[in-house]
């Protein structure tokens, strides 16, 4: 895509260059087209007039001339007094895009409506702020990943300003470890009764739902893609999802329960039930929210608070102790396997 950035086509939606128009045409007509066929024309991509199929990544899809139109209608709105020029030109392309949608009446542009793939941070945070624009009741969200950093609070924290501005009530999930980070105490009083926080040992990953009507889920590890979900199945999916954890989190004003154990904690309590689940260390410190370190360094507490000297002769602590779930002072059928830090598996 080198020698074919911006520079080469100045233009908008309204006027697409030659090559523009050809390849979305074809798109249109076609539902979609593979990658390599817009390699020519960035401009499509820019422009979010193409998108990544979410069933296949090497093939993109057409947004629809409808909302290519409403899009283009939002924005001549926006630059009437400054451009009757702009307005006649854009006529014109509206009038193009309509006789496109006009020759083509498929299910594909009801399935990208319901699920759009957003590809780059840019892009991501547009449709972000254009939820938050439209939401007027509730918005639900799940945050993994232990302590929240401050860059991390202050990226959203124009949004969630805007929806206290506007009276919507915000529900947020974290893990228990997040209840040990300033930045999220500072947030959570500087928007006061308008947020309600809960924690659990785990969660799922991140999730934004608006209105239960539109939600967001990241699409790769790096979070660089993510998925606008329309689809009400869907949405309906993830709301029930979300009020099931809900139920079982701890509302962060509330101590979190006692083990009943003398010397340990809660989150030993719960690296135990993971380690007799049979997993690593790694797994066991990027589900809990904390570092592989800090996980070892429990484990390490955990064995000499359970007399345990050996990996082996801690998973049969862990399931006399009941922390493997079954009954305390029960001694499993089976020995619970505890797997040893340096297994392969946790690399």
């Amino acid at each position: 895509m080198a020698g074919h950035g911006a520079d080469e086509h100045p233009h908008g939606a309204d006027r697409l260059c030659a090559a523009g128009d050809r390849v979305y045409s074809r798109a249109v007509r076609r539902g979609r087209l593979p990658r390599r066929d817009a390699d020519s024309v960035p401009c499509l991509l820019e422009l979010a007039l193409l998108h990544p199929d979410p069933d296949d990544m090497d093939w993109l899809v057409p947004t629809s001339p409808q909302e290519v139109m409403t899009r283009l209608l939002r924005g001549v709105h926006d630059e009437v007094s400054a451009s009757q020029r702009r307005v006649g030109s854009a006529v014109e392309a509206f009038e193009w895009y309509a006789g496109l949608g006009r020759q083509i009446q498929t299910v594909a542009g009801a399935e990208g409506m319901a699920i759009r793939v957003l590809d780059g941070l840019t892009r991501i945070q547009a449709a972000m702020d254009e939820a938050t624009q439209a939401c007027t009741t509730e918005v639900l969200t799940v945050q993994p990943g232990g302590i929240r950093r401050e860059a991390e609070l202050s990226e959203g924290l124009h949004r969630a300003l805007a929806l206290r501005g506007r009276g919507v009530r915000m529900r947020d999930l974290y893990t228990h470890v997040a209840r040990h980070g300033q930045g999220l105490l500072n947030y959570l009083e500087l928007m006061g009764d308008t947020v309600e926080a809960r924690t659990l040992d785990e969660v799922v990953d991140r999730l934004i739902l608006f209105d239960r009507t539109v939600a967001f889920i990241p699409a790769n590890t790096e979070r660089t893609v993510a998925l606008e979900l329309r689809h009400p199945a869907l949405v309906a999916y993830l709301v029930t999802v979300f009020e099931r954890l809900w139920r079982l989190a701890i509302p962060l004003t509330a101590p979190l329960p006692d083990t009943g154990i003398e010397g340990i904690s809660h989150r030993e309590q719960s690296i135990a039930a993971l380690l007799a689940e049979g997993h690593q260390d790694a797994v066991i410190a990027e589900r809990l929210g904390i570092s592989v370190r800090t996980a070892r360094a429990h484990i390490a507490r955990l064995s000499e608070t359970l007399g345990a000297t050996s990996r082996t002769q801690l998973g049969v602590r862990i399931a006399q102790a009941g922390l493997d779930g079954s009954p305390r002072g029960t001694a499993p059928a089976a020995p619970v396997r505890v797997p040893g830090p340096e297994s392969p598996t946790a690399r």
